[in-house]
């Protein structure tokens, strides 16, 4: 994908995940079982790692080079990084706890909540936008806790396939309350 597809992309990842949560009666959007997250708990750990995300396409590009260095392989297709990301989970991979959601209750607000994630997916979009050309896609990479290090086309790909992982949890915990 190239940068404007990676835009499109996340955007209506984004925007599928914003209109499902809008649809969420707030009882049960703030419902949660033992065994897995709320949907204000999904949501919390996608501002989290949307945020995070974000400091890549906003630090600049000699910080990014320090911190993760530069890569001597192209960037993997979407779904090349898309199935790793799958395997790591069936290897048992999960969030590292940075990235775990402390747990929300109703009294925090579905929309103050939902105003965090547009904020965050809107920082996402226009620090991509503005900070990063194409070539710089390619040229560096971050480091990610799960896939190790990643070229920031691949990171690109991480959030839209993310928020989809995320927003399909969200359907499913909907569809058994």
């Amino acid at each position: 994908m190239t940068k404007t597809e990676i835009i499109s992309a996340a955007e209506n990842a984004f925007s599928q995940l914003s209109q499902t949560c809008h649809g969420i009666d707030e009882v049960i959007f703030f419902k949660r079982t033992a065994e897995k997250w709320s949907v204000a708990e999904n949501v919390q750990h996608l501002i989290i790692s949307t945020n995070t995300s974000s400091l890549a396409w906003y630090l600049p590009l000699f910080l990014v080079r320090w911190i993760g260095g530069t890569p001597n392989r192209n960037s993997r297709t979407y779904d090349e990084l898309k199935d790793k990301y799958y395997k790591k989970l069936d290897e048992g991979g999960r969030a590292s706890s940075r990235f775990v959601p402390k747990p929300i209750e109703i009294k925090y607000g579905k929309q103050k909540l939902m105003n965090n994630w547009n904020n965050a997916t809107a920082k996402f979009i226009k620090t991509l936008s503005k900070n990063r050309a194409e070539k710089d896609l390619d040229s560096y990479l971050v480091k990610h806790p799960l896939l190790g290090r990643i070229t920031l086309r691949e990171l690109g790909y991480f959030t839209i396939f993310h928020t989809e992982h995320h927003l399909n949890s969200i359907q499913k915990a909907v569809e058994k309350p």
